[in-house]
């Protein structure tokens, strides 16, 4: 018979509470449902590293790793370090739309200033 261990426990845990968060945020619409995806599949990879053990010893020779907990956390790190990249693409993205629009609405601001200006001008006449 085999019995999972406490670590495999708290791993199992921590997925579906991941899940839960991760739904309820999608839920309340404060999570985008292209970010939720990112987050579901890290919650699978974090289950079948603690209940696929072979899997993780495995990985963790073919890296050359000692310890599997260190394959788990070298993994976790590697994916904040993508989360973070992506994340920072995407600011930067908005960042340059934003200053576009900003351009672009100081732009129609103007032609309407200089509209109501020529309207204004012919009424008084």
């Amino acid at each position: 018979m085999y019995f999972l261990s406490r670590t495999q426990v708290i791993m199992a845990i921590g997925a579906v509470l991941l899940v839960l968060v991760v739904l309820d945020l999608v839920r309340r619409r404060q999570l985008a449902e292209e970010y939720s995806l990112l987050w579901v599949v890290a919650t699978v990879a974090i289950a079948a590293l603690g209940f696929a053990t072979p899997l993780l010893v495995g990985l963790s020779r073919l890296l050359g790793v000692v310890l599997e907990v260190s394959t788990v956390f070298a993994i976790g790190l590697a994916f904040a370090v993508a989360a973070l990249l992506y994340l920072s693409v995407r600011l930067s993205r908005l960042g340059t739309e934003k200053d576009a629009l900003v351009r672009e609405l100081a732009l129609l601001r103007y032609d309407l200033e200089s509209l109501q200006a020529t309207v204004a001008g012919k009424e008084c006449r």
